[in-house]
């Protein structure tokens, strides 16, 4: 089932199917945001619709409909907004700072948010135990975070890899906010990225992705 929560919806604004918790869609959010782009919230309660399967068959949020386009994937929808809608830049010019940034965005995408992933704690805490879920997902989360600390040590200013937000940043904020928040991660041995969540905070447009002031937000 799909929700509209835009009173001004119309057929040429941007649609981004999205749940309030999923930290893919809140990269896309934080993106759309950022760029000053107008968009209609459309929640999705039903990941097995048809209807909703017909947008991305995997089942998965975000999707984002532009006109008769449609693109499924934060990733893949973040480099569509960059390529069409490239003011303010996500990436930079620099080779190697644009590297830096495909890398640490690779490392959240691929190898810490699938294992947070609702169906795959579910699992974990059916098939080893439930006491076994938040130990393990912290654990995972804390690989990650340990090579993102190492990865961005050298590189971080202001925000992940310079004094402008990029590509980065895009996938640490919401993953950071998810881990202190939902599964409790110390950061103590994180500074770099301890300090980045605080200037994330800071940002407008990070605080209006933020799950929580989400049309369809759960308390």
């Amino acid at each position: 089932m799909f929700h509209c929560f835009d009173q001004e919806a119309n057929e040429n604004k941007l649609k981004l199917y999205s749940h309030w918790i999923s930290s893919c869609s809140f990269r896309v959010r934080f993106a759309l945001n950022l760029k000053g782009l107008p968009y209609d919230y459309q929640t999705v309660t039903t990941f097995s619709e048809p209807e909703f399967l017909k947008l991305n068959p995997i089942g998965f949020v975000p999707v984002l409909v532009d006109g008769q386009t449609v693109i499924a994937d934060s990733f893949a929808i973040i480099m569509y907004l960059e390529h069409k809608y490239p003011q303010p830049p996500l990436l930079p010019h620099d080779i190697l700072k644009r590297a830096i940034n495909f890398q640490a965005a690779t490392i959240v995408s691929s190898s810490i948010q699938p294992f947070q992933n609702y169906t795959v704690v579910k699992y974990i805490g059916e098939k080893v135990g439930p006491d076994e879920k938040l130990p393990w997902t912290q654990s995972v989360i804390g690989k990650g975070f340990t090579a993102l600390e190492k990865l961005l040590k050298d590189h971080a200013r202001r925000y992940a890899t310079g004094d402008e937000i990029f590509l980065a940043d895009l996938f640490l904020a919401p993953q950071l906010d998810a881990a202190i928040k939902r599964f409790n991660v110390d950061m103590k041995e994180f500074p770099t990225l301890s300090r980045l969540h605080e200037t994330y905070n800071e940002i407008p447009a990070f605080q209006k992705a933020l799950p929580e002031n989400q049309p369809d937000a759960v308390h």
